[in-house]
C-alpha cells in the first residue's frame, strides 16, 4: 500500500526551480588569463623604460651641468687635421676637459656639430661645462700670439721676428715674399713685398708645422693689412696705377726712415718732391744703408756714399731708388700722398732732439750742418 506525500507549497515549488550557476566555483578562461599576462608585461616594460629614461635623463643632465673640476685650470689642446670625433673626445677626457668621452660624442652629434670641429690649438678650461668646450672647438678661435712689427724695419728683420715668434721659418717667409706668384696675387709691382709688410701688432695662431704654407699665411696677413690701411688713404678712394703706386710706396718708406716725428713727415716728403722736380740727387742716407744689406752695422762712411754699384745709393743714382726700403706706417704714406708744399731742399738733424732743421739753400744747409756738429760735440762733454 503506497504512502501519500503531501503536495509542495508554492514557496517550495519556487525553491525547487533550476538555479543559474553563480560562477563561484568556476575557473577563468584561457583568453582572460593571457590578456591579464600581456597587460602586466606591458606595464612592467613601460615601468622599466620609464626608469631607464629617467636614469639616462639624470645622467645626461649630470654630465651637462657638472664641470670636471671646480674652479678648474686652463690648458692647451691640439686638434690635428683629420682627427675623428671619437679621437677628439678621447683626448679631451684624457686631459680632464670632459668627464666622459662617449657622452661628449653624443652631445656633439645631438647638436649636429660633428663636422664643425676645427683643427688648431685651443685654450680650454677644466672648469667649463661640456657645451662651452664644444662651442670653443667649433668656433675656430684658436690660441693667438702677439707679433709686433714696428715701423722702419726691412723685410729681413720682419722675417727674423716671425721666426722668433714661432709663426714660420725665416727662410720660408723670405721665399714667399719674393715669390712672383705671391706678388702678382697681391698687386705688388716690385721684386719683393718690401714696403707692403705693414707694421702693426698682430694676434696670430702658431702653426702645428713650420712650413711654407705657414709662412704664406703670415705674409698674407701682413700684406692684407697694408691694403686695408692704404686703400682708405688714396685720393678718391681709388688705388693708384702701378707707376704712381711705386713712387708713393718708395717715397713713404724713405720718409719713414728719415724722421720719427709725425709732424715732420709731410715736410720731409715735400723736400724730396722738390728735389725730384729739380732733377737733384735725393742724397738720402737710409737708401744707401738699405742697399748695403743686412750685414751692414755702420757707421756710414764716405766710401759707401761713393759706391756706384749700390743700386740704392741716391748719392750716385738719380731719381728714386728701385724699391721701398722698409715697412712704413699710415703717417708716412699720408705724407707721400700729400707732401707739404714749400721751397725747402735740404734738412739735417738738430742734434738737440729728434727734430730737423730745414733749409732752402745750400748755404743755409751748411750752416745747419755746422750747428748740428757743434751740438753733438756739446752732448759728448
Amino acid at each position: 500500500m503506497s504512502q501519500e506525500h503531501p503536495s509542495p507549497t508554492p514557496e517550495e515549488k519556487e525553491n525547487t526551480q533550476p538555479q543559474p550557476e553563480t560562477g563561484q566555483d568556476s575557473q577563468p578562461s584561457p583568453v582572460k588569463k593571457k590578456g591579464h599576462m600581456l597587460r602586466n608585461i606591458f606595464l612592467l616594460v613601460f615601468l622599466l623604460m620609464l626608469c631607464a629614461g629617467l636614469y639616462v635623463w639624470h645622467d645626461a643632465r649630470s654630465f651637462l651641468d657638472t664641470a670636471p673640476e671646480t674652479p678648474g685650470t686652463s690648458l692647451i689642446v691640439d686638434i690635428e687635421p683629420g682627427m675623428t670625433l671619437a679621437q677628439v673626445a678621447d683626448m679631451l677626457q684624457k686631459k680632464g676637459v670632459v668627464t666622459n668621452s662617449l657622452r661628449f660624442q653624443l652631445l656633439t652629434m645631438y647638436k649636429e656639430k660633428s663636422r664643425s670641429l676645427q683643427a688648431g690649438r685651443f685654450l680650454v678650461h677644466t672648469g667649463w661645462l661640456p657645451e662651452k668646450v664644444l662651442d670653443m672647438l667649433v668656433s675656430g678661435k684658436t690660441m693667438l700670439y702677439r707679433l709686433t712689427i714696428r715701423e722702419g724695419l726691412p723685410w729681413w728683420d720682419v722675417a727674423r721676428l716671425v721666426e722668433e715668434g714661432g709663426f714660420c721659418k725665416a727662410s720660408d717667409f723670405t721665399s714667399v715674399i719674393h715669390d712672383p706668384e705671391f706678388l702678382r696675387h697681391w698687386g705688388i709691382p716690385f721684386d719683393s713685398a718690401e714696403g707692403f709688410l705693414f707694421p702693426e701688432t698682430y694676434l696670430l695662431p702658431r702653426p702645428r708645422e713650420m712650413n711654407r704654407e705657414a709662412a704664406r699665411a703670415v705674409a698674407n696677413r701682413l700684406v692684407e693689412m697694408f691694403w686695408k690701411r692704404a686703400d682708405s688713404l688714396w685720393p678718391d678712394k681709388k688705388r693708384p696705377p702701378s707707376q704712381e703706386l711705386k713712387k708713393l710706396v718708395i717715397l713713404a718708406s724713405i720718409v719713414e726712415k728719415e724722421t720719427g716725428l709725425p709732424e715732420e713727415r709731410a715736410r720731409v716728403a715735400g723736400v724730396y718732391v722738390n728735389r725730384l722736380k729739380r732733377d737733384m740727387l735725393l742724397q738720402a742716407d737710409p737708401t744707401v744703408i738699405y742697399g748695403l744689406g743686412r750685414a751692414f752695422e755702420g757707421p756710414l762712411l764716405k766710401k759707401h756714399l761713393e759706391n756706384e754699384h749700390n743700386r740704392y745709393n741716391t748719392y750716385q743714382n738719380p731719381g728714386l731708388p728701385p724699391g721701398p726700403i722698409c715697412s712704413f706706417g699710415t703717417s708716412a704714406l699720408k705724407a707721400a700722398i700729400n707732401p707739404e708744399k714749400h721751397e725747402y731742399l735740404y734738412f739735417v738733424a738738430t742734434g738737440r732732439d729728434r727734430g730737423h732743421t730745414f733749409s732752402k739753400t745750400l748755404a743755409e744747409h751748411n750752416r745747419a750742418v755746422r750747428e748740428y756738429r757743434a751740438a753733438l760735440r756739446r752732448n759728448k762733454k
